[in-house]
């Protein structure tokens, strides 16, 4: 069945005060059309400048992920947009009024409950996932991290952290085995700060809008309870004190890995500016919002590249075709040594793909060449002309009375050997629609994951004489 791409029944507003300026800010989750993707508005700058969701637009990530385009930018974007990919959402327009995303209670679980309130609505396009198809790593050895991306049919992920100068947290891990999952595992997990780090932060007038509700504030050093009761004046709270734990007693622990529960939702937030869903198993060691986005930089590059490259048709030999080669016989008058397609595996309204098994039982074999077999390129475009030519037949009640002549071949290139033990797979596709029997295709044909050959043709269909 194939997957839709989903956006938002309505919109979905939240309100709350952004973590270093402490401004209030709105923001609205807006529906969006297909193949939108993530985008951010600046309803507050003239123009209302809308920013792309892409790692390339990212300028800053400490202590959050920040995008920029031009003079616009808008910070702490990981937790709305981990709501997003983990409910399923594909395409959404995300509306600020200020230079930061709410932090609310510093993790997704109040923009998961935004979502569900308005509802998902289904789309007609096809989600499109990357598909991760070999292993791809990025490392800084420097400091521990690694971030490794596994062929998998689904998107999983395996987080740990570990802090050698913190007795609380040490190590830990965290697993997400489905984004099904998502919601009740992960989404409520929140930001965590070390208490140095808190100093250090409203010292150079950061964190403005921190109130000690938004954070697991952990206690990596001896600490009086004078000093705590300054740091609860600071931030107008009651009383605070260290728990057995390590960390303040001003909040309870949603989950007792909840750090790395933490930064397994950033991966996913930051991961969302690869562009697409991704269909792989991630293992994220030591990581930070700068290696996760490097990460996601490297998974785009891959993204972009496949984008110009043609999908090759999943072939399972044990699959029933569609047409057997005596079903083939019957619609096309090749016989030998010019039958050149074994057997049909696909056939839509608007594309066709074949099967050339080739052997050095081949007859061509003998000349071109004797001491290096190559399959000649002029019979891999009568091949792909065949696989057109069975297309096209398929328009008609009785195929067995016509013949499909072609009348035009351009752009006919060749890409890369084909030699005896290769499986040949074209594809050929509908360019324009048919008209008075005549078919625009474009013929593309594949060994692996290579095109070896490609080109346009022009048939027409013609009764047999006979």
């Amino acid at each position: 069945m194939v997957e839709k791409q989903n956006t938002l029944a309505k919109p979905a507003t939240l309100k709350g005060t952004g973590l270093h300026t402490g401004a209030m800010v709105t923001l609205v989750m807006n529906p969006a059309p297909e193949n939108h993707g993530f985008k951010f508005k600046r309803t507050d700058l003239d123009g209302q400048p809308i920013i792309e969701a892409h790692a390339e637009n990212v300028t800053y990530t400490q202590r959050g992920t920040v995008l920029q385009k031009k003079d616009a930018t808008v910070s702490t974007i990981e937790h709305c947009l981990a709501a997003l990919r983990g409910l399923g959402v594909d395409n959404c327009l995300i509306e600020v009024d200020g230079p930061e995303v709410p932090i609310l209670d510093g993790s997704a679980k109040l923009f998961v409950a935004a979502i569900n309130e308005v509802g998902l609505q289904e789309q007609q396009a096809a989600r499109k996932y990357f598909v991760v198809k070999e292993k791809m790593v990025f490392e800084n050895k420097e400091k521990g991290i690694s971030l490794v991306a596994l062929p998998d049919d689904h998107f999983s992920i395996d987080t740990m952290v570990s802090f050698d100068n913190s007795v609380f947290l040490g190590s830990q891990f965290a697993t997400l085995a489905s984004m099904d999952d998502f919601e009740k595992e992960i989404s409520a997990s929140r930001t965590f700060v070390f208490l140095h780090e808190v100093e250090m932060l409203m010292q150079h007038n950061l964190i403005k809008g921190g109130d000690l509700k938004n954070a697991i504030v952990i206690i990596d050093r001896d600490v009086s309870q004078e000093e705590l009761d300054r740091l609860a004046d600071l931030f107008n709270q009651p009383r605070v004190e260290v728990k057995a734990i390590g960390i303040l007693n001003n909040l309870e622990l949603v989950h007792h890995n909840e750090p790395a529960r933490h930064k397994l939702l950033d991966v996913i937030g930051d991961l969302c500016l690869a562009g697409l869903p991704i269909k792989g198993k991630i293992i994220a060691m030591r990581p930070g919002h700068q290696s996760n986005v490097e990460f996601a930089k490297l998974l785009r590059t891959e993204i972009k590249k496949q984008a110009n490259r043609p999908e090759v048709p999943h072939y399972d030999p044990c699959m029933e075709p569609i047409f057997d080669i005596n079903a083939v016989i019957r619609m096309l008058p090749h016989r030998f040594p010019f039958l050149l397609v074994d057997k049909i595996i696909d056939l839509q309204e608007d594309f066709v793909v074949g099967i050339k098994n080739v052997t050095l039982n081949e007859p061509f074999f003998q000349g071109h060449f004797p001491t290096e077999p190559v399959m000649p390129g002029v019979l891999l475009v009568e091949a792909m002309a065949q696989c057109g030519g069975i297309f096209v037949l398929n328009q008609v009640e009785d195929p067995e009375n016509y013949s499909t002549y072609f009348m035009k071949l351009d752009n006919i290139k060749f890409r890369k050997k084909v030699v005896p033990g290769d499986t040949v797979i074209f594809k050929l596709d509908l360019v324009t629609p048919m008209r008075r029997g005549v078919a625009n295709m474009k013929g593309t044909a594949f060994v692996g994951d290579c095109v070896v050959a490609e080109g346009e043709f022009m048939a027409s269909i013609i009764r047999n004489k006979a």
